[in-house]
């Protein structure tokens, strides 16, 4: 299919209940969209990235931080400054306590949003969403490099900016608890 034809049948002011329904009627895809405005599509996450995502939330359960407050792709309401909402879809949230059943949840109570960088999202992952993220007070972002050490930047909210903090080999972040990095 054409960008022409897509993009005649593409509203002109896009909802999250219009990305719901992309998402629904494409599952080869994962849309988000900015608080702006901005349409993101990329594919789906390769083996490494589906990995990694899966090993940090095994530690994270084995750790006893409880399965309703850890998700993998769960959409995030992103408010804008400008009045708009954003839907993103980070690799992994831990929130302070269980979320209602919704397809896109409050910021409120997210304790950690984490992104893994796959190729096509890294200008995403390490501008856009980091200061999405923070603006909506997110205290806690992290990006996590598949690079042979599968470095995690840790990042801490400080104002209204993300300051970052440790960066390590995935391998060690496993070794440690999650208390030691404020995830309780």
């Amino acid at each position: 299919m054409s960008a022409e034809a897509v993009g005649r049948h593409m509203p002109t002011v896009i909802t999250l209940d219009d990305l719901t329904a992309m998402m629904a009627a494409d599952e080869h895809h994962r849309y988000e969209i900015s608080p702006e405005g901005v349409l993101s599509v990329m594919p789906p996450a390769g083996y490494t990235h589906a990995i990694i995502a899966t090993r940090l939330m095994g530690w994270l359960l084995a750790a006893g931080i409880p399965a309703d407050r850890v998700a993998q792709a769960v959409g995030l309401r992103i408010p804008g400054v400008t009045g708009g909402v954003g839907g993103r879809i980070p690799d992994l949230v831990v929130w302070s306590k269980p979320q209602a059943e919704s397809v896109w949840l409050p910021v409120a109570d997210v304790l950690l949003a984490v992104e893994i960088i796959s190729p096509g999202s890294a200008a995403m992952d390490t501008a856009a969403k980091p200061a999405e993220y923070a603006g909506a007070g997110i205290p806690q972002y992290w990006t996590i490099d598949q690079d042979p050490g599968q470095t995690v930047t840790m990042y801490r909210l400080d104002g209204t900016r993300y300051q970052a903090g440790a960066t390590m080999p995935l391998a060690w972040v496993l070794n440690t608890a999650p208390g030691e990095h404020g995830l309780d």
